[in-house]
């Protein structure tokens, strides 16, 4: 894990794990194309949110945080 990432918590309700994942996603129904949202997830819940958007028909993507982290070093 990247310094920038540490400290980011996973998204779960109820969990304070350090996050490791980006969990992309957008509801297509309210968010125009270019608008995402993102969650944060720990190893043991990233399956759990992507399902879960995913079951509701939402386009998700799975990142690493650390991935993330490096592209935003990247454009710095």
């Amino acid at each position: 894990m990247t310094p920038d990432s540490a400290g980011v918590v996973c998204s779960r309700a109820g969990c304070r794990d350090d996050a490791h994942w980006r969990v992309v996603w957008r509801n297509p129904r309210i968010h125009s194309a270019d608008r995402r949202k993102i969650w944060a997830a720990c190893d043991a819940h990233v399956a759990y949110l992507r399902d879960y958007l995913a079951a509701r028909d939402f386009p998700v993507e799975v990142e690493p945080l650390a991935a993330a982290d490096a592209a935003v070093e990247a454009t710095s």
